[in-house]
């Protein structure tokens, strides 16, 4: 949920992005000199940044907040289940809880989400993925 909350975002950055490329390649080729376009610069990483800044706040206030105050998001509380601290067992802090949002957005931004599932399927415990790991949390049935 949190992806679609951005993802009108993404297109309009990514609209962007092509175009501000474009517009240098074709300026490259009018000139008729042979040179190098560089396709990240300034405006590429900046639109970056904002795509992970706005990540980073969906997940906030979607994430990270429900899930220090009642354990669990909308989603997880459908399907029964809660984020619990690995250590105390309890509902995780909010600094834990922004570690593990943090993370898991930064990978999914970075194209490599599919790498999240990987630790979570060969973890025979706790079933923690990295970004389990790095809150030192777990995702657990609630009881009753």
């Amino acid at each position: 949920m949190t992806y679609a909350l951005v993802a009108v975002l993404g297109v309009v950055l990514v609209q962007r992005v092509t175009l501000h490329l474009q517009a240098k390649i074709d300026a490259a080729q009018a000139s008729g000199v042979p040179q190098t376009v560089w396709l990240v610069d300034g405006t590429v990483l900046a639109d970056a940044g904002l795509l992970l800044a706005a990540l980073l706040a969906v997940g906030l206030v979607y994430e990270t907040i429900p899930l220090a105050v009642w354990g669990r998001t909308l989603g997880k509380a459908i399907f029964g289940l809660t984020v619990l601290d690995a250590r105390s067992k309890a509902r995780p802090t909010l600094w834990r809880t922004f570690l593990r949002t943090a993370m898991c957005q930064t990978l999914v931004f970075l194209v490599v989400g599919i790498f999240e599932l990987v630790p979570c399927a060969t973890d025979r415990k706790l079933r923690q993925s990295w970004h389990d790991r790095v809150g030192r949390t777990f995702v657990a049935r609630q009881k009753g």
